[in-house]
């Protein structure tokens, strides 16, 4: 394995424990009825390389699951993400 492809799989996983966190604080947030992380603040953390962690965030903290733009938009900008990955480093 590439020391760059390393390096951008590591990228990747932090800014996913961050948008699993991101969703994680959001969901708890909204239960106490506080301020809330704006969704473009999500979706900004899934396009910077956190698309997997905001999609299993989504699902584990079963936040966000009713909007279609995450529903839908979340599995594909992580698969966007694997797949720039994969063409870059192949």
């Amino acid at each position: 394995m590439s020391e760059g492809l390393k390096l951008a799989l590591m990228y990747m996983a932090v800014m996913s424990v961050i948008g699993f966190g991101a969703m994680g604080i959001d969901k708890m947030k909204a239960k106490a009825d506080a301020w809330r992380i704006p969704e473009k603040t999500l979706f900004g953390i899934a396009f910077a390389g956190g698309g997997a962690g905001i999609w299993l965030g989504m699902e584990v903290f079963r936040h966000k699951t009713k909007h279609w733009y995450f529903k839908y938009g979340a599995p594909v900008i992580c698969l966007l993400e694997l797949i720039a990955v994969c063409y870059l480093f192949s």
